[in-house]
């Protein structure tokens, strides 16, 4: 029965919503139709929202892998902790963690940063070399409110791992668009209508910037196997660069 339900309903990890495969055909992503082409979905066993919930979810249902699926990393920001502009070649040869959202965010946001820090904390217990080069980058959805100052003291409460990026629309707009990150603002003068819609989706990358694995719902994941997490963070720094025809064909976008 639990079989029956995972072929019906698949987990579209790259917008963080349930999609029935009538509807995969009308996903406008290329990812999508490489990994109904090739076979992928079934196998990397990709959880849904509810199941993630569950304390019994098994630990290959953690992460999507996502190797050859989806762009290396490419980004031009700026490093909230220095004013400086950054780009994907100032993180060459570190594990990196790249995740949207906001600094006035209540929920998802403040949970998935609480559980980043624990993993850096077992990381650095265990392998403290690949703690040293691993980083969590941490990309402002609302720069209007975002400023530089604010966004690197926020990050500071929860680990000096994380790094706050801030950048320009036409910026935000193509980094979202090249990993597929749902993120809209409706700015009101009143706070409490001032609205803020993000993906929640933690990507992970390689030190030679491929992408390797997502971490899906990390923030609502009440019980997540920080144990399983460090072992493949700690893997991708073992791990060859894993080019293919899937990595190529990512690199054109």
């Amino acid at each position: 029965m639990q079989k029956d339900h995972e072929n019906k309903m698949l987990y579209d990890f790259l917008k963080g919503v349930t999609c029935r495969p009538a509807r995969l055909i009308r996903c406008n992503f290329l990812w999508i139709g490489m990994l109904a082409v090739f076979g992928v979905i079934s196998h990397a066993r990709a959880a849904t929202p509810a199941s993630l919930l569950s304390p019994e979810v098994p630990a290959t249902q953690i992460i999507v892998p996502i190797t050859g699926l989806a762009p290396p990393l490419r980004l031009t920001m700026t490093d909230a902790s220095t004013g400086k502009r950054v780009t994907a070649a100032d993180f060459r040869g570190k594990v990196v963690m790249l995740y949207f959202g906001y600094t006035n965010c209540p929920d998802v946001c403040p949970d998935t940063l609480g559980k980043i820090h624990q993993i850096f904390l077992k990381l650095q217990k265990k392998y403290p070399s690949v703690a040293a080069k691993t980083v969590f980058l941490f990309v402002t959805v609302d720069p209007k409110r975002d400023g530089l100052a604010l966004l690197h003291r926020y990050l500071a409460l929860f680990d000096p791992h994380m790094i706050g990026l801030r950048g320009g629309p036409n910026a935000l707009y193509r980094l979202t668009r090249r990993y597929r990150v749902v993120a809209s603002v409706h700015p009101s003068a009143n706070p409490e209508k001032y609205q803020v819609t993000h993906s929640a989706l933690v990507y992970v990358f390689g030190p030679h910037g491929n992408a390797r694995f997502i971490i899906p719902e990390l923030g609502l994941n009440p019980h997540p196997d920080y144990a399983f997490l460090v072992n493949k963070l700690q893997q991708l720094t073992q791990s060859k660069q894993g080019d293919g025809l899937l990595t190529a064909l990512a690199r054109f976008n």
